[in-house]
């Protein structure tokens, strides 16, 4: 579920053995360094056996479950030995299995026990990382997970029993000096970060949006959407803007393998979110399909997935990505690189739309701009290729009945 995943937790099977599956199906959501992921299954037939229960941190690559016909055979399992010691009341073993033929292996990701005083308790990786960087001692968190398992949002609303000294006058400043551990999330930003920058020759290429039309447009737009509850956002026009660009210029929706380009028959757009733990860049599967309203609706979906509201982010929005977009509008920035995401050939970054004034017909007046830099693999594309790119999006924002077509 992503280039630098290496464990994950399965925090909730969606189907029991028995059931029946097709290719695709959703059978279990699966918890990684970064959110929680619904599994497709690789084949159809059915659950046979469940080897890794609810709550178990495994490796990539350990067999989870196997499916199958009816009548095959399920394999010897061997239990792998663990230094630590699981608790009697159910079973967290892991297993690993020699290949079968023809019954499939599901591969896919446990969670690590930690110790309390007089026991043992569960709780999910992000969790304890969270519990360490907040300073919180686990045991004294009460989990309502299954099986009693310590989840982020457990660690979240903990509240621990206030404790102040009274003093008098003003008090010390004193900054603390110790080490922040990462957490597992902030660490894969790491890797991914590094693998990107060090393998990916980056160039940058900005141009200035005159957002004047744009957000007339929006404007005269959302007034006719209020009936129906939708409102169209800035980000959502640049998320259509840059598929307009990416439909007119494929090349850039393709990814460098050595002696070839791969190309890509979707165009599948990231969206860079920013979360308390740290950054996401699920994608918007099969943008150039939709309109700007249909766009509108899947980013304000993806963004309550990844935050936890309604369901969790799929396999195909976190794994598919074919470009990416990055938007700090919000906080005020006014231009901003972004780090490509592996294997993406770019990613566009937009600042806020803000006021300034403006050359127009001779005269300086107030206009609306907004800075957009594009992020390039020189393996792809050079520098005058990135700028016709660039040149299409800017169109299509300073000339936004094109939004709508």
């Amino acid at each position: 579920m992503g280039a630098d995943m290496t464990e994950g937790t399965i925090a909730k099977w969606l189907k029991a053995e028995g059931d029946s599956v097709n290719r695709g199906d959703k059978i279990a959501e699966i918890e990684t360094d970064k959110t929680v992921v619904e599994m497709e299954a690789y084949a159809e037939g059915l659950i046979r056996k469940i080897v890794v229960p609810e709550g178990t941190l495994v490796d990539v690559g350990t067999t989870i479950a196997f499916i199958g016909d009816a009548d095959d055979d399920i394999p010897e399992i061997a239990e792998l030995t663990s230094d630590v010691e699981a608790p009697k009341v159910e079973s967290l073993s892991t297993a690993v299995v020699s290949t079968p033929s023809p019954v499939e292996q599901v591969v896919s990701t446990p969670t690590p026990l930690v110790e309390v005083r007089g026991g043992r308790v569960k709780a999910s990786p992000i969790a304890r990382k969270l519990a360490e960087e907040k300073g919180i001692d686990i045991s004294r968190v009460s989990g309502t997970g299954p099986g009693g398992r310590i989840t982020k949002t457990d660690v979240e609303n903990f509240t621990p029993s206030p404790a102040f000294a009274a003093s008098g006058g003003r008090a010390t400043v004193v900054m603390d000096g110790s080490d922040t551990p990462l957490s597992s999330m902030r660490q894969a930003i790491a890797r991914v970060t590094v693998k990107s920058k060090s393998e990916s020759p980056h160039y940058y290429v900005t141009h200035e949006v005159n957002m004047d039309p744009a957000m007339a447009f929006r404007a005269q737009l959302n007034e006719v959407l209020v009936d129906d509850g939708d409102r169209v956002s800035v980000n959502d026009m640049v998320l259509r803007a840059v598929t307009i660009a990416l439909l007119k210029y494929p090349k850039w929706n393709s990814s460098f393998d050595g002696d070839k380009l791969i190309g890509h028959s979707d165009i599948n757009l990231g969206v860079a979110i920013a979360l308390e733990e740290g950054l996401i860049v699920p994608a918007v599967v099969g943008i150039h399909n939709m309109s700007l309203i249909e766009i509108s609706r899947a980013v304000r979906d993806i963004g309550r997935r990844a935050r936890g509201d309604g369901g969790s982010l799929t396999q195909a929005e976190m794994t598919l990505g074919t470009f990416g977009t990055s938007n700090l509008g919000m906080f005020g920035t006014d231009t901003f690189a972004a780090i490509i995401v592996p294997p993406n050939a770019g990613i566009i970054a937009v600042g806020a739309v803000k006021e300034k004034p403006i050359v127009k017909d001779g005269q300086i007046v107030v206009g609306k701009t907004m800075n957009a830099t594009i992020s390039a693999d020189h393996r792809v594309g050079d520098g005058a290729e990135a700028a016709i790119l660039m040149g299409e999006f800017q169109k299509a924002l300073e000339n936004p009945a094109r939004l709508m077509i």
